[in-house]
């Protein structure tokens, strides 16, 4: 693969399969449709991302598909074009180096919320678990530049939650892995579906913030192996 350097093939290589494998996980989970969405991983030390092609089919997606950019965006390995997003993925990896993984998802409730630019509020245990607080939404950005990519990382400035809804849009979450952004993208739609339930029945009622530190405090530094 040529604009690679030799010590990041073995990654690149691993990559490659990972995150052709991951975006298995959006259709299983129903995040998304037709050729819609797109997940990223960042190649650790280098200045490198591996994200989908554009328009290609889930089904048809392969490790050999996946492209190879560099952090600026531009293709450096992969014989498509890359995702129509790949100019945001790049800005926040750029700016967020803690990011591993970046996932973008039109799932249904998830984006309805967007569509209605509210934040999700943080009325579950879930929630305080995963996200620390409410879902936030980001600014109305259109693709085509970084613009999404500064709306995701503005708006994530001082806040615990991995995801962001971006207004009129869909949902874009990040993580020190590429699995652990779907695993975002996946309780985004799970907490925008049980909290627009939970709201036809009544007013759902906020936990405390002290209750909400408590379990984020919990789910991030003691549960899991």
């Amino acid at each position: 693969m040529r604009g690679i350097p030799e010590s990041a093939m073995a990654a690149v290589r691993r990559l490659r399969q990972e995150v052709a494998a991951l975006h298995g996980e959006l259709t299983r989970w129903q995040l998304v449709a037709w050729t819609a969405g797109n997940v990223s991983a960042r190649v650790p030390d280098a200045d490198l991302m591996v994200i989908k092609p554009s328009g290609v089919a889930y089904e048809d997606l392969t490790a050999d598909n996946m492209v190879v950019t560099d952090l600026l965006g531009e293709v450096v390995a992969g014989g498509g074009k890359a995702s129509s997003d790949t100019a945001s993925h790049a800005y926040v990896y750029r700016r967020l180096p803690q990011v591993g993984g970046v996932v973008h998802t039109h799932s249904t409730y998830a984006t309805a919320w967007a569509a209605r630019r509210e934040p999700i509020p943080c009325v579950l245990t879930m929630m305080g678990d995963e996200f620390g607080g409410p879902v936030p939404v980001g600014p109305l950005a259109l693709i085509g530049d970084d613009s999404i990519g500064r709306g995701i990382v503005e708006t994530l400035a001082g806040s615990r939650s991995p995801a962001v809804l971006m207004a009129n849009h869909g949902v874009f979450t990040i993580g020190p892995t590429a699995r652990a952004a779907v695993k975002a993208a996946v309780l985004t739609e799970e907490v925008a579906r049980t909290v627009h339930i939970a709201r036809q029945l009544g007013t759902p009622v906020p936990l405390e913030p002290a209750i909400i530190d408590q379990l984020y405090d919990r789910y991030q530094n003691v549960y899991g192996q």
